[in-house]
């Protein structure tokens, strides 16, 4: 299953209609339907389904991610859409991130499927995680009204299938600087966009040293942080440049004022730039865009999906991680969420990606233990 699903180049900026098609031919195969969730154009979708009694509400999820990122530039020691198998270790884009937990979960359809469920299982796979979760919000907002609500979704990202009941919150902008242009000879009639930029990036990065005192050590690093990932700006070297943008965000503890950042930004720019900026011209400005927000997740430790998840992996014990996932954005919609999925998120995104193969037989373990508590369980409600 894995092989057939690292096959399909669902990488983020592709369609992955094929893949979508091709689970739900395999799901109406044990008898499951599988409802396709397009995108506006109908390039990508994402795939909901229900194992169980379809008249029950609540239930548990099973949430993973179809796209993958690009391997362009990356050096892959073999074609990464044709899964290798070397030692213990299974190797293509996305057996890790998160192709290998989709994986499981199909194989343990026909068990699903053939079991009598007595707490329905909903199958939830989307698009366009890895540029900003935002493929699952479509599905999301139709929990409850035009699909089942489960009350526990576990999402299967990279866990190493520990049991994981909090992660940072995302969140980017783009800020655009608009200066004013002059021969590189008269600085003193121009309005320099890139080196404006420059001390608004210094700003944030004083910013956010200062925010390092306030700490959470479940979390590596344990603050909120500030990345500053691209710039772009000028025409020539000698004329004083117009125009200049730079994309930055921030990985906030869960429970961090994500107001906080932009706020200061605005008021660094405000009092300290715009006046003398203005006062050569007054086009200048400084202009900040969000781009996208993940939320944070904090799922309290006495939870059902905690309680639940604990017993199923057969640990004592739940963790943080700092990556983002589409885990926080189930939580605000009221389900009860956990991630845990096979694999070490630190061969997440790189060449020879790899998931080992103990690893999916944990998930496979998991998903069984899971299968048989549905089978016996009177639904949750």
């Amino acid at each position: 299953m894995l092989a057939k699903l690292v096959s399909f180049d669902t990488t983020s900026s592709l369609s992955n209609m094929d893949m979508m098609t091709y689970m739900q031919d395999y799901l109406g195969g044990f008898g499951v339907t599988a409802k396709l969730i397009p995108n506006a154009d109908g390039t990508k979708a994402s795939l909901f389904a229900t194992i169980g009694p379809k008249d029950r509400e609540g239930g548990i999820g099973l949430s993973g991610h179809s796209d993958v990122v690009p391997v362009k530039g990356q050096d892959w020691r073999s074609d990464p859409f044709v899964l290798r198998q070397q030692g213990d270790k299974l190797y293509g884009r996305g057996t890790c991130d998160m192709k290998g937990f989709i994986a499981c979960v199909l194989a343990a359809v026909p068990k699903m499927a053939a079991a009598n469920l007595k707490t329905p299982l909903h199958l939830i796979f989307s698009y366009d995680e890895e540029i900003g979760c935002t493929g699952v919000r479509p599905t999301i907002e139709m929990l409850g009204k035009d699909l089942p609500k489960p009350q526990i979704i576990f999402v299967g990202e990279p866990s190493e299938m520990s049991v994981v009941d909090a992660h940072k919150g995302t969140n980017s902008f783009e800020t655009e600087v608009i200066g004013h242009e002059a021969h590189s000879s008269m600085p003193h009639i121009g309005v320099n966009a890139i080196i404006t930029a420059g001390r608004l990036m210094t700003a944030l990065d004083d910013y956010a040293a200062e925010l390092e005192k306030f700490t959470d050590e479940r979390f590596e690093p344990p603050f909120t942080s500030l990345q500053i990932g691209m710039i772009e700006g000028g025409t020539a070297p000698n004329i004083i440049p117009k125009s200049c943008k730079f994309r930055w965000e921030f990985r906030a503890l869960p429970d961090y004022d994500t107001s906080l950042f932009p706020a200061y930004l605005e008021e660094f720019a405000k009092v300290r730039l715009l006046s003398a900026m203005q006062e050569i011209s007054k086009d200048c400005n400084i202009i900040t865009r969000k781009l996208n927000q993940v939320p944070g997740l904090s799922c309290p430790p006495d939870s059902k999906a905690v309680t639940l998840a604990l017993k199923l992996a057969q640990q004592n014990s739940s963790h943080a991680v700092s990556y983002a996932t589409e885990a926080g954005l189930f939580e605000q919609a009221g389900c009860s969420t956990i991630i845990c999925g096979p694999g070490s998120i630190a061969q997440a995104h790189k060449p020879n990606e790899f998931v080992a193969v103990g690893e999916l037989e944990k998930c496979d373990a998991f998903l069984a233990r899971l299968t048989e508590y549905c089978a016996i369980q009177a639904f949750l409600a």
